[in-house]
């Protein structure tokens, strides 16, 4: 899990990036067209909870409690469900949501296969 959540964290730091700079083009894309849409909006939106979901992720690396996982499973969760409802002309954001419900898919298994080894100190 140590692992998975390290990797997870950069990539999602990363992925942010990249998100900022494609939305930013989405949206001067529907300026310029003049559509009234809000695909641009919604994938630097996306981008920022993906960026918070690769923090929670990094700094909860080590953590055994389910706080982390939880905190991850909203973050990305919430993300993947604003990116694919709201992508509009971006269909890129189509990936960057399932990139996110891999990581709630994942946070979800390890919450789960972790249930019964939390022990109160």
């Amino acid at each position: 899990m140590k692992t998975w959540k390290l990797v997870s964290g950069i990539l999602s730091i990363v992925f942010f990036v990249i998100i900022t700079f494609q939305s930013c083009a989405a949206g001067i894309v529907e300026a310029i067209e003049d559509t009234g849409g809000i695909s641009g909006s919604t994938g630097i939106l996306c981008g920022f909870l993906i960026l918070a979901g690769g923090i929670v992720s990094v700094a909860t690396r080590k953590s055994s409690g389910k706080g982390g996982n939880i905190a991850i499973i909203i973050l990305f969760g919430l993300s993947a469900i604003i990116g694919l409802t709201l992508r509009g002309i971006y269909e890129d954001l189509v990936v960057w949501s399932i990139w996110c419900v891999v990581n709630v898919v994942v946070a979800i298994i390890f919450m789960l296969k972790n249930k019964g080894n939390n022990k109160a100190v």
